[in-house]
């Protein structure tokens, strides 16, 4: 009986491999999708400026708005990203004559993750990318690969500024 119940052990967790290719312990595959997003969020008080940064990360100085955002991070940091429209919000606090347009001629991303250091601590890594070509309309596509770290858990994209002042962020 012992010898039929281990076959049968055997036999399902033989299936269950099958059904699950990337159990734990499975090796990570490059293309393998991180986090894919159809939205993201402009900066907002109270995060505009340095004063509430986002996982280290500061929000623009003014609030900023956007159509809208598609993007992907892969496994092997791949990662491409479409912004449309991003821009200074019709807003008080924005000049009149800078609303609904991009004065900041390069776009970044940064990737953030929540990681464990060398001595086993949690940590937050942020890396990020040269900077891209925005349009006055604020159209941008970014691609690069950015070297994660391992683990790489709960990871945010941001949109930022040169100086790596986040405009927009994964989320809504």
């Amino acid at each position: 009986m012992k010898k039929i119940r281990f076959a049968i052990a055997s036999t399902l967790a033989s299936l269950t491999l099958l059904a699950f290719p990337g159990g734990a312990g499975a090796a990570v595959d490059a293309s393998d999708k991180v986090i894919d997003f159809d939205t993201m969020a402009g900066v907002a008080p109270p995060f505009t400026g340095t004063a509430n940064p986002i996982r280290g990360v500061p929000g623009g100085g003014l609030p900023w708005v956007l159509e809208r955002a598609q993007g992907v991070l892969r496994a092997d940091g791949r990662l491409d990203i479409r912004v449309h429209g991003l821009v200074l919000a019709d807003d008080p606090l924005v000049a009149p004559d800078l609303r609904l347009t991009n004065p900041i001629p390069n776009f970044r991303a940064i990737v953030n993750c929540l990681s464990v250091d060398e001595t086993g601590l949690p940590s937050t890594v942020n890396v990020g990318t040269d900077n891209f070509p925005a349009s006055t309309t604020g159209d941008a596509h970014i691609v690069a690969t950015v070297e994660l770290p391992t683990p790489c858990y709960a990871p945010i994209v941001f949109v930022t500024n040169p100086n790596g002042a986040w405009f927009s962020i994964t989320g809504r």
